[in-house]
């Protein structure tokens, strides 16, 4: 049986009509906002929530922790709100989920005059310097976590976890099925692809996330039961569960985000058909970054892209529709997409030629139908 979740990062315009980044922000502002959405008994038991106490909802500030000397928690530096759901059995299920806290937190953001964007890398600002510089007890952490150390391309860049399981994998195949899908990542994330703009204009290609934080952040990361199951990489890829509801996780983190809930719907039916395929044999512990350049300028007009991507879905169509499984209906718009050569990229791309401005096109988002059409 497989089990599903998903971890959705939305950006927010301030009052002012501006990016509520990691620029302008305030923890206040923002965690008014946390505070007015409700809290749901037994999530503790699915939903991990941390040391600091952030992370207590759904819903949670997402940014950096900010330490004293002492390694006492002194600020945060949000530049947005995660939305997190709980465990489910089935792809529809947990989009209505998704889709249901979504709007929550829209209707409340709206009462406080924010209002929900489509972000997937800072259009406008290209890099984060922490204010003020990182002192001593910092410098130590960052030193002893290899991946901190990448966590200025985390405060530009929002995307979502796309996460299932497969109750019975063991360890090994837990593992493999991760280097599986680091492996075929760059053929499969074009379906997401939604960062046209950097540095405030139009970037050449279709995803600057893609471009910049492959190689520096985790493209999958696995969640397992014991530390000596782990291998050692760098991004990581295995990591020890926090939660025994966490035990034989798979993340897929390489996506960009989508204010199509459906997407994820789709993508999500795609790995359920990766991991049940036995026709992929390609395997990597550490993405292929060159690859995923290519794949993150020209997406599904590179030869080389398009054909592993039709590969790729069309294997996954197969190993669906040999298990019998309904999710096979949900392909059916990664068949469109490929088939067009097109993404949410190349939409926006066409809204800001339009609309003008980066800001006009960021506020046209999440008004597609289609973030409905799953209950």
């Amino acid at each position: 049986m497989f089990q599903f979740g998903i971890e959705h990062e939305v950006a927010l315009i301030n009052p002012e009509g501006q990016l509520a980044d990691f620029s302008r922000a305030k923890f206040s502002e923002l965690a008014q906002i946390i505070e007015r959405l409700p809290s749901y008994e037994n999530d503790s038991n699915q939903l991990h929530i941390g040391d600091a106490g952030i992370r207590q909802k759904r819903w949670y500030l997402e940014g950096m922790e900010r330490f004293s000397n002492t390694g006492k928690l002194i600020d945060f530096v949000p530049k947005g709100i995660e939305i997190r759901t709980t465990i489910h059995s089935d792809i529809p299920s947990v989009i209505s989920e998704l889709k249901k806290s979504f709007h929550l937190l829209r209707k409340v953001s709206l009462e406080l005059g924010f209002s929900p964007v489509l972000v997937t890398f800072n259009p406008n600002l290209t890099i984060f310097d922490p204010e003020p510089p990182f002192n001593e007890y910092e410098t130590k952490c960052l030193e002893a976590f290899p991946e901190e150390q990448t966590d200025h391309i985390a405060m530009l860049s929002y995307g979502p976890d796309l996460n299932l399981s497969l109750i019975g994998m063991s360890p090994e195949e837990i593992i493999d099925t991760g280097q599986k899908l680091i492996y075929y990542s760059p053929y499969i994330i074009p379906f997401s692809y939604s960062s046209p703009f950097f540095s405030g204009s139009l970037w050449d290609g279709l995803s600057i996330r893609t471009f910049i934080r492959t190689g520096l952040r985790s493209t999958v990361r696995v969640f397992l039961e014991k530390p000596e199951q782990q291998i050692p990489t760098q991004p990581i890829l295995t990591k020890m569960a926090r939660l025994p509801a966490e035990v034989g996780r798979i993340e897929f983190k390489a996506f960009d985000s989508c204010d199509d809930f459906t997407t994820y719907a789709s993508l999500l039916a795609l790995l359920k058909g990766i991991v049940l395929d036995k026709s992929l044999l390609g395997r990597s512990a550490l993405p292929d970054v060159s690859l995923h350049q290519i794949s993150a300028k020209f997406g599904f007009d590179n030869t080389v892209i398009f054909d592993n991507a039709s590969r790729v879905l069309q294997a996954a169509q197969s190993a669906l529709h040999g298990n019998g499984d309904p999710d096979i209906e949900l392909l059916t718009p990664l068949f469109t997409s490929l088939d067009q050569r097109k993404t949410r990229s190349h939409e926006l791309i066409e809204s800001f030629h339009r609309l003008g401005s980066i800001e006009k096109v960021l506020r046209d988002t999440y008004q597609v139908s289609g973030l409905n059409s799953i209950t």
